[in-house]
């Protein structure tokens, strides 16, 4: 909501103000309280707002043309925190490298963990890999295997890019980050907002319990959701299975 002077008492305009003295309250982001840009309790003038909205689309614009120039992409999704050498990062690396041999597009986050792996396999099998990055507190660092990469300031331009032409969807075990996406991409395609496209989940151990809640749950017990929407997702164990599915994959034709 927007005012022309904020009044503490009144909650009203006391006075009718030029455009660029408008004041607005936007949220300010932790990166710009850190970084001395803001502090708490200073409320945000409609110019500093506008400028922002200028950045959004830049990165908007930037993204979409940095994905335009590659074909057979697919998306690697899993934990930043699990280490090089651990089962499921051997996984994302052997994936990767059997997508390059098949000359699809890798592209993850661009961060350690899982994307490293995915990443790593792609890029040292002479594939292309890509990396869409974002500056967090902890964890997220450019990894040294990609071959094109692309930083983002907001979360949510970041996630669209994630999301926008990809012919298939690749979760290894993570967290919330990775299960944002997940729930993401099933509401895409379960609303159909999104044409259908693979979904898969690597990992039984890691992954069943969390649909089988969701069946016996969501589904059974409250009835918050379809039974047969739980399709959409495909729970599979290895690296070679998930391979299976996306080699059969056709490219998305809408976003």
């Amino acid at each position: 909501m927007c005012y022309h002077r904020w009044d503490p008492q009144m909650r009203m305009p006391k006075q009718k103000m030029s455009f660029s003295e408008t004041i607005c309250r936007f949220p300010t982001c932790a990166a710009d309280i850190e970084a001395g840009q803001n502090h708490l309790g200073r409320m945000h003038s409609m110019n500093e707002i506008t400028w922002r909205i200028f950045r959004i689309m830049a990165e908007f614009v930037d993204g979409f043309q940095f994905l335009s120039a590659s074909k057979k992409e697919v998306t690697v999704l899993g934990s930043a925190r699990l280490k090089s050498g651990s089962k499921w990062c051997i996984e994302a690396e052997t994936f990767g490298k059997l997508c390059a041999k098949g000359g699809f597009t890798i592209i993850t986050g661009g961060g350690p963990g899982i994307m490293e792996a995915a990443n790593k396999g792609a890029y040292e099998s002479g594939g292309e890999s890509l990396g869409l990055n974002i500056q967090l507190p902890m964890e997220q660092r450019a990894n040294p295997y990609l071959t094109r990469g692309k930083g983002f300031h907001y979360f949510f331009t970041r996630k669209v890019m994630l999301s926008a032409s990809a012919q298939a969807y690749i979760f290894f075990p993570g967290g919330f980050g990775t299960l944002d996406e997940l729930f993401e991409m099933v509401v895409l395609v379960q609303t159909g907002k999104m044409q259908t496209t693979p979904i898969v989940v690597v990992g039984r151990d890691y992954w069943t319990p969390l649909v089988s809640w969701m069946r016996e749950t969501l589904a059974r017990e409250y009835e918050t959701i379809h039974e047969e929407d739980l399709g959409i997702i495909t729970i599979v164990d290895s690296a070679k299975e998930a391979w299976e599915i996306v080699r059969k994959s056709k490219e998305r034709e809408m976003f």
